[in-house]
């Protein structure tokens, strides 16, 4: 069943707050200002197949912003491919700067910082799930954000008629294809990037079984004894094909294990409750034995130490799903 949010039948000296509320409610918490002196009204229709939520949307010009400070306090990991339908948009993240036409499609990514500004009327549809739902490597991601993709030929113009198809038929899917169409959409989207990277797509039996796999990982994220022997008996396989799955992935199982962990400590440095844990509590909680190769595995990660990282602005609010077991924060 569709959604709509729309700030028409407000005045317009109330519709900047009610827009910033409906696109913060409708993707994730950002920053919109919006660039008339009377703001236009603004509408947002949505519809869900399966992981991923479609949404029309149409408003006048703005500016919208993802910033540390918002990333701090919601880090859920969220993965937006949008087509540009009229007007033009102006994108930025990981360095990249990209002008979007109508016809254009590109990528953001919610745990990073990105800007998109529109100065004019505008309207495109969006493509929103969670970043674990597009099985590709996260260096390669990193690479595709804010690029304009044409559409034209290839690998790119079957990806976005697909997605455009996608996003016109929506309300008309039976309930049990509803998934599978947007699967096969998201597989498409990772052939195009693994195509532009210059890689082979990875069997999917294989990459079904890293996404398994990786679920037990997070699970068990804050037990110490995790490791590659214990995870790979889970699993009913050897050690040996358990790194050759997460070499598909270009990473290796001890190294993803630590970057979990080490994201999960910052964003709880960062709770209200951090100091009275504390930090070598908090590096417990996530399954770090040792104080001192906690704070050197996060200094060489973010470039600072826990404490300092403790000091920066922006106030966290916990996700039920970040907390070991899935619990809620003690």
């Amino acid at each position: 069943m569709s959604k709509t949010l729309t700030t028409a039948p407000l005045a317009a000296s109330e519709r900047e707050e009610c827009w910033h509320d409906v696109v913060s409610r409708t993707f994730i918490p950002l920053d919109v200002a919006l660039l008339e002196k009377e703001p236009s009204p603004g509408t947002i229709v949505s519809e869900r197949l399966g992981a991923v939520q479609v949404a029309h949307v149409r408003a006048g010009p703005q500016a919208v912003t993802r910033s540390r400070r918002l990333i701090a306090r919601d880090g859920r990991e969220y993965l937006t491919l949008s087509i540009q339908q009229r007007g033009t948009a102006v994108k930025e993240q990981d360095g990249r700067e990209s002008l979007m036409r109508p016809g254009d499609f590109s990528l953001s990514d919610s745990s990073r910082p990105f800007r998109k500004k529109l100065e004019e009327e505008f309207s495109f549809v969006a493509f929103h799930f969670p970043r674990q739902e597009l099985h590709v490597r996260d260096d390669d991601l990193r690479e595709m954000t804010a690029t304009a993709f044409t559409g034209d030929t290839g690998s790119a113009a079957l990806v976005a008629t697909y997605f455009t198809r996608m996003a016109r038929e929506a309300a008309g899917f039976d309930d049990t294809v509803r998934g599978r169409v947007a699967t096969t959409g998201l597989d498409l989207l990772a052939l195009l990037i693994d195509e532009r990277r210059g890689r082979a797509r990875a069997p999917q039996t294989a990459a079904a079984t890293l996404v398994r796999v990786k679920d037990h990982i997070m699970r068990h994220l804050a037990d110490p004894g995790l490791s590659p022997a214990t995870i790979a008996a889970a699993h009913f396989m050897s050690v040996r094909r358990l790194h050759k799955l997460f070499e598909l992935d270009g990473a290796t199982v001890a190294g993803w294990i630590r970057t979990q962990r080490l994201e999960r400590c910052r964003r709880d440095l960062l709770r209200p409750t951090a100091q009275e844990i504390g930090v070598a509590g908090i590096a417990r909680r996530w399954g770090f034995v040792s104080p001192s190769h906690f704070s050197r595995a996060f200094r060489s990660a973010y470039g600072m130490s826990p404490r300092e990282w403790q000091g920066s602005p922006g106030p966290y609010v916990p996700d039920p799903a970040d907390r070991p077991g899935g619990g809620p924060p003690s």
